[in-house]
């Protein structure tokens, strides 16, 4: 069953940011995901709207997304600290 990496970030450094979204895309093609979302207008329908950034990364499994966060996108991770605030789930699909 595929698996949801749900990312939303509010930048606070866009250079240093620009070198994480590089990584990060590296690690995640690596680890067998891809991107559905990656930024993109928001048009909110109900409650308050993200702030900043949201992302969606479909991974094979929640094994696989899971593997990749604990695992290469770690290194990854040190490269936002300090350019973004964040919060990211994995969520399992149909």
């Amino acid at each position: 069953m595929s698996a949801y990496v749900i990312y939303q970030a509010q930048v606070l450094d866009a250079e240093r940011y620009e070198a994480y979204k590089a990584s990060a895309t590296a690690s995640i093609e690596a680890a067998g995901g891809r991107y559905l979302v990656r930024g993109g207008a928001v048009e909110t329908l109900e409650g308050e709207p993200p702030a900043g950034r949201t992302v969606v990364v479909e991974f094979p499994s929640t094994k696989a997304a899971l593997d990749w966060y604990r695992g290469e996108y770690g290194a990854v991770r040190q490269l936002r600290e300090g350019a973004a605030e964040a919060r990211m789930y994995v969520v399992e699909g149909v």
